[in-house]
């Protein structure tokens, strides 16, 4: 089995991750950005060219699913994807985890990049899904790009600023970029109020891993060996995963997997 996940950066980890957790056996194809990122702040036509190129270069390697391991490419980027790869390759995008985080009835707050924040994507979902829960929108100022490179002082200005902008009777937080799934820890420990409920943080990873798994007639088998080999690609160039990286367990979990030769 061959698993290609793409995005600009390193957002892509915690569904690698997810996917090393659930299938070790796996393979696996990463094509990052790095000339072309952030995408965030690029016009929707410019992303969605980054986003073919990227996503031709990893289906270049043959693998049964792309997942497309960012929330702005989804949104922008997902339809174009799908009409160039599918049915041959099935394209997976990531949603921010609204519907199962207003089941638990709230208040939510939805972490999300100032870009998405406000956006008529996040308000459909929020529509849709998280009626009559009450809902804060919190813009995040810097968390991706912090993150991205592993900036500590900087990813604890943002996870601060963006904790101070969250009412404090938020039962759930919603990740929703992929990065933030990366200092969910720290995020949890910014916004848990004393005497509170432990706080429901709800990414995406796992749920996006698993649809790929079905779209493929895949089942998880965590019990499998863990002879999955890596392959990275840097704008379409083989390369290493970038060195941030490393500074997250779920980049760590990598390092023991030997590159695809």
């Amino acid at each position: 089995m061959k698993i290609a996940l793409m995005d600009s950066g390193i957002g892509l980890l915690a569904a690698t991750a997810a996917v090393r957790r659930l299938r070790p056996d796996a393979d696996l194809v990463l094509s990052l950005d790095p000339d072309g990122m952030p995408w965030g702040p690029r016009t929707p036509q410019d992303l969605t060219a980054r986003a073919l190129a990227v996503a031709e270069a990893a289906a270049a390697h043959r693998p049964e699913a792309l997942i497309v391991g960012c929330n702005t490419a989804t949104v922008h980027a997902l339809p174009a994807l799908r009409a160039t790869l599918e049915p041959g390759i099935p394209v997976i995008g990531t949603v921010p985890a609204i519907k199962p985080a207003a089941a638990g009835g709230g208040p939510v707050a939805i972490w999300a990049t100032p870009a998405t924040t406000g956006s008529p994507y996040q308000r459909g979902l929020i529509e849709d899904f998280a009626g009559g829960v009450t809902v804060a929108e919190v813009p995040c100022w810097g968390l991706a790009e912090a993150v991205e490179h592993a900036d500590q002082t900087a990813i604890d200005a943002a996870v601060a600023a963006a904790a101070a902008l969250t009412p404090g009777d938020v039962t759930t937080v919603v990740l929703g970029c992929t990065h933030y799934e990366l200092v969910a820890d720290r995020i949890r420990a910014a916004v848990q109020r004393t005497g509170r409920p432990p706080l429901a943080l709800h990414g995406s990873a796992g749920a996006v891993v698993a649809q790929a798994l079905r779209r493929i007639g895949a089942r998880p088998e965590p019990e499998a060996a863990a002879l999955g080999a890596v392959t990275v690609l840097l704008s379409g160039r083989p390369g290493a995963l970038p060195a941030p990286a490393l500074a997250y367990a779920e980049g760590r979990l990598l390092q023991a997997v030997s590159p695809a030769p």
